[in-house]
């Protein structure tokens, strides 16, 4: 690919198509970097820009719907306004309504769509996916017994969260296990045993095949109740607009460590994006991608090299969190460390290459979510007592929030360090909701409120012993 023309950071149009958490933080950070041109968003969605990360929590009615919103932007967003197409001879995108915007760089962060199965006499309007706020309001309106299609992450969150909402609930998954992308099988069953106590009828190596007079019938024959049905069965990049106008397209819209396309004037982040043959689907993903370009697009050089895949389960009553793929945890030159707890309902897997950790599911175990994912992040090796680590014993818990050194990072959606954590708590910030304030800190997935609340706790006990001292 040629060299992307150098954005002017002060009078450079930049155009982002998509209004979601990928275009919102590639816009705050091009404000960060310094960009002081125009930046204007287009938008198909009514609302503006929310965390869809956390769906789930509005879906489960822990969180309103706004909550889940994303502070304004320095920028020109238009709201319902998808694009038709891109000229790239001319540098303008036209929005469905005729309207022209112009741009010396474009953006795309269109995202991914759902795909719907197709199941003989299911109405419609009894079928429904969970990528927007519409999305879930719908879903959130059913009544009656609901059945959830696919048993991956989005899955699981989903029928946990419409049991939380006092449905009867079905989770059917055509593939022997639960979340076989992230966990190996044992892992697999254990988190299906954990659903089937909390009250969700699991159904696994099954698929829907037809629905009649409130029951959805499966391949094997049997059937279970089910007035609505989502589907949490895979997405697919939306690269619409980029094969309209000849950028380069696999999967994903094809970007090199530049995140740029075929065409150098044309980026893509988030989910619509492919790099390096893989698109990616998390949001630590586009987060990491939007810094990287918005610092690219400022002068800077710094290259994306890929995210670490890390899911933590988002279902209220279950800690699970799965680091790198199910076939890490096989790999045949890893040194495996297993702890099976069935009775507890707890389970552990590291993979360890040269005693450092390439990949891990925890299943029961919150203490040492943190000090397992500290470790991974920063490639530090496992510490001898293993047992210890894994049950959260405070001095053999080297990643615990409260042990990190304080240029660790403690919330992986803001880059959120501990010491930006100590900076805002002596500034005023005394509670987790006022650090999230202060900064940002448990608004991305959430998935770090306990390590904020662990470092707000040790800093309150320090002065307070200090105190003490000094009396």
């Amino acid at each position: 690919m040629t060299a992307s023309p150098p954005l002017d950071p002060v009078a450079g149009r930049v155009l982002v198509i998509g209004n979601g958490p990928a275009a919102h933080r590639l816009t705050e950070r091009l404000r960060a970097h310094g960009h002081e041109g125009p930046i204007t968003v287009l938008g198909a969605e009514p609302e503006p820009a929310y965390n869809r990360v956390l769906l789930g929590s509005v879906l489960d009615g822990s969180l309103p719907a706004s909550a889940v919103a994303l502070p304004e932007v320095d920028a020109q967003v238009h709201l319902r306004r998808p694009v038709a197409d891109i000229d790239r001879a001319q540098r303008t995108a036209r929005t469905g309504d005729g309207q022209e915007f112009g741009y010396d760089v474009l953006v795309l962060a269109t995202g991914s769509r759902p795909l719907m199965p197709e199941i003989a006499g299911l109405d419609p309007a009894r079928l429904a996916a969970l990528r927007t706020l519409g999305d879930c309001a719908r879903v959130g309106a059913a009544s009656g017994p609901v059945a959830v299609l696919g048993g991956g992450v989005l899955g699981v969150e989903t029928a946990r969260a419409l049991l939380a909402r006092g449905h009867d609930m079905a989770l059917v998954h055509r593939e022997p296990h639960l979340m076989e992308h992230q966990l190996d099988e044992i892992g697999g069953r254990m988190l299906a045993e954990r659903l089937g106590k909390l009250g969700v009828d699991v159904r696994l190596g099954v698929k829907a095949v037809r629905h009649r007079e409130g029951r959805l019938v499966l391949g094997d024959g049997s059937e279970v109740s089910a007035e609505m049905v989502v589907a949490c069965t895979g997405v697919w990049p939306e690269v619409t607009l980029a094969q309209r106008a000849g950028v380069s397209v696999n999967r994903g819209v094809v970007v090199d460590d530049r995140l740029r396309t075929s065409d150098p004037r044309i980026h893509a982040i988030g989910d619509c994006a492919e790099h390096r043959g893989r698109t990616a689907g998390l949001i630590s993903a586009a987060w990491e991608q939007a810094e990287v370009l918005a610092a690219q697009l400022t002068g800077g050089e710094t290259a994306y090299q890929g995210t670490p895949t890390v899911n933590r389960l988002r279902a209220r009553g279950i800690d699970l969190v799965s680091i790198g793929s199910a076939r890490a945890l096989a790999g045949s030159d890893a040194e495996i460390v297993t702890l099976s707890d069935p009775a507890r309902g707890r389970y552990a897997r590291l993979a360890l290459h040269d005693g450092r950790i390439s990949g891990a599911v925890l299943l029961g175990f919150p203490e040492a979510i943190a000090a397992v994912s500290q470790l991974h992040d920063r490639g530090l090796p496992m510490p001898a007592d293993r047992l210890s680590l894994l049950l959260g014993t405070p001095a053999s818990v080297p990643g615990a929030p409260v042990e990190l050194p304080e240029d660790a990072v403690v919330c992986r959606c803001n880059n959120v360090t501990k010491k930006s954590l100590i900076t805002a708590w002596h500034g005023g910030a005394r509670s987790v909701s006022a650090l999230a304030r202060a900064t940002r800190a448990t608004t991305g997935c959430g998935s770090c409120v306990d390590d904020v609340g662990a470092v707000c706790t040790a800093l309150a006990e320090r002065i307070e012993s200090e105190r003490e001292g000094a009396a």
